[in-house]
């Protein structure tokens, strides 16, 4: 039986490493305690939704910061992004907006590499789902981002092709490790709109919204139950789209001790990115967290 395969998904690894200091001081958390009012409670799950078909415990802050989730630090302090097929000039520019947008999001350079091709994956792990060509997000995982550079803290892939993990699903729009701080996501079913054409500001705003929350997994974040946010688990692409492009302050919060943001300024740098791609839903999210913090 085939299941249902519009998701995206961690793989859930351990690490024995203990987590370090943190570089993001009480003011910072302080104000992200200012964004609480406008976290949003997630709606009771329908048949088909992500949480009636998966029951999430969850992870708090405090949960987070014991995980020894993965951290930067002086060697390993970059993102990179690794195309893996052949884009069009439209959708290679979406990928590079990918990437500015991650740098803004997760507050650290992020580095386009040279795409390279599909063909060298094996046969045993591609397939034909209904006339459709789709590559195992395992391979991908383990034997195409081996090779990246020393001072990535963490590298997603990007295929123009669909994805799936395993013979039981049908696809799936991204996955990531937890602790390798690997990733992989597809813009196969983003890019089109209902006449087969490339939808620039779809396509986008569907592609950063998954690089965020795959990324984020690297970082050891789980999925989100607190509140909508761009960690929730998603099971379809109507519910996918009704996700924000935004953390909720649980979420927010975890990162922000993580990764030491200035939130102001990235608040302020994420609504301009919003504005500047006429992405309108969350340019007016994100204005509102920035009066907040004011």
């Amino acid at each position: 039986m085939i299941k249902n395969s519009f998701f995206l998904v961690i793989i859930s690894l351990f690490a024995c490493n203990n987590a370090t200091s943190n570089s993001a001081d009480s003011k910072e958390l302080a104000l992200i305690d200012r964004l609480k009012r406008l976290d949003k409670p997630m709606p009771k799950p329908k048949m088909e939704d992500w949480l009636f078909d998966h029951k999430e415990a969850g992870q708090t802050f405090e949960q987070y910061q014991k995980a020894s989730p993965v951290m930067p630090n002086d060697t390993q302090n970059c993102l990179y992004i690794q195309p893996i097929g052949v884009f069009t000039e439209g959708e290679s520019k979406i990928i590079d907006y990918t990437a500015n947008y991650i740098s803004t999001f997760f507050n650290l350079k992020t580095v386009v590499l040279t795409p390279i091709s599909d063909k060298g994956i094996p046969a045993k792990h591609r397939r034909m789902n209904a006339g459709t060509e789709q590559l195992q997000t395992t391979y991908i995982l383990d034997s195409l981002l081996n090779g990246v550079p020393k001072n990535a803290l963490a590298t997603m892939a990007i295929t123009e092709k669909d994805l799936y993990p395993s013979a039981a699903w049908n696809f799936v729009f991204g996955i990531a490790y937890t602790h390798k701080k690997r990733a992989v996501s597809s813009l196969f079913r983003y890019k089109k709109d209902d006449y087969g054409q490339l939808n620039e500001t779809v396509c986008l705003e569907r592609l950063i919204k998954t690089s965020a929350h795959e990324i984020a997994h690297t970082f050891t974040c789980l999925h989100c139950i607190h509140a909508q946010c761009v960690m929730n688990g998603s099971n379809n692409m109507p519910e996918s789209d009704a996700t924000p492009n935004a953390l909720c302050s649980d979420c927010l919060k975890k990162l922000s001790w993580n990764l030491g943001f200035d939130n102001r300024k990235r608040l302020t740098e994420l609504k301009a990115f919003y504005l500047e791609h006429g992405l309108v839903r969350d340019y007016k999210t994100a204005a509102k967290s920035v009066e907040l913090m004011r």
